[in-house]
């Protein structure tokens, strides 16, 4: 009788996207540190399904001579090794669009709570303390006629357009190609060094190819405003953190948000750590349980590829 093909779970997956799975595979959860299981997993895998911490690269697929695809849960594919997999003949599947809203949600839910101060009341206050609240929670600013600029327009990019169209910004963005004005949602295209200068908040979302590694750096913090709103959700290593961190020490009524770093989890070492104007989140982009559920059925293209199609969302060439 020929075995089912062998599907490694290394990263947690929505529990129904893998009980879809395992009605026609063989399905093991196992984790890349397990040395005492992963190998020899691994040896005999058809495919390896990964989020965000497993690293898939020559080490690995050296113990893996049946892989036939590697799955990434989410969108960035910088922990894969996409040219090697390929070399070998191995597919590489992502989820490019499954978490775009939540991480969209998040950012705005940040922004807001920066922006916007406020408490939430447990008892009645007499008329002197309610006008002093009210007066202590004045907000310096709104976002409406800020302008916000978004560095990378894809489809996080686009969407943070959107909604800072609909809250009357204005917006700026840098791309590598100029995005039509339909898909802009009212944003103006500007070059990266102008669009620091200007903007009141500037967003980072550009993707993981190895050449914007590091690309966010000293002379384009020193561009910034000095109450400037730094925000990435990106990658952690598109950014260099130490002149972010020595920006923010010589500015005080700067912010920074980042919900991304390098490396993570980041140690006692990290330059932004216990600074009063950085906030740093665990890598939440993508915590909420649709997004989850949504970058879970890559197990689709795991289908796909085993059984000789071509997969719907294939990493890019």
């Amino acid at each position: 009788m020929n075995r089912r093909p062998l599907v490694i779970i290394a990263e947690e997956l929505d529990e129904a996207c893998v009980a879809w799975l395992a009605r026609s595979y063989e399905v093991v959860s196992c984790a890349a540190t397990e040395n005492d299981r992963f190998p020899s997993l691994i040896a005999r895998a058809d495919a390896l399904v990964v989020r965000t911490y497993t690293r898939v690269g020559p080490a690995l697929l050296a113990g893996a001579p049946n892989l036939r695809v590697v799955a990434r849960a989410g969108v960035g594919l910088d922990n894969i090794d996409v040219p090697a997999c390929r070399a070998r003949g191995v597919e590489v599947v992502h989820t490019p669009d499954a978490n775009t809203r939540a991480v969209v949600e998040l950012v705005w839910a940040m922004l807001l709570d920066l922006l916007r101060p406020r408490v939430y009341l447990d008892r009645p206050l007499p008329l002197d303390q309610w006008k002093k609240l009210r007066h202590g929670l004045i907000a310096p600013r709104q976002l409406a006629g800020m302008t916000l600029g978004i560095v990378g327009m894809g489809r996080v990019g686009r969407s943070m357009a959107h909604v800072a169209g609909a809250l009357r910004m204005n917006v700026l963005y840098n791309d590598l190609v100029t995005i039509p004005p339909d898909s802009a949602h009212g944003a103006a295209p500007a070059d990266i060094e102008r669009l620091f200068e200007q903007s009141d908040i500037v967003t980072i979302h550009i993707d993981d190819r190895p050449a914007n590694a590091r690309i966010i750096a000293e002379p384009l913090f020193r561009r910034l405003k000095r109450n400037a709103i730094f925000v990435n959700a990106s990658r952690g290593f598109v950014i260099e953190a130490a002149p972010l961190a020595q920006w923010l020490r010589d500015n005080p009524d700067a912010r920074a948000i980042l919900d991304v770093h390098d490396p993570e989890p980041f140690t006692d070492q990290y330059p932004l750590l216990a600074l009063p104007n950085a906030r740093l989140t665990p890598h939440l982009g993508a915590a909420t349980a649709d997004a989850h559920r949504n970058m879970s059925w890559v197990v689709r293209d795991v289908h796909r590829v085993l059984i000789g199609e071509p997969p719907e969302f294939p990493a890019p060439r």
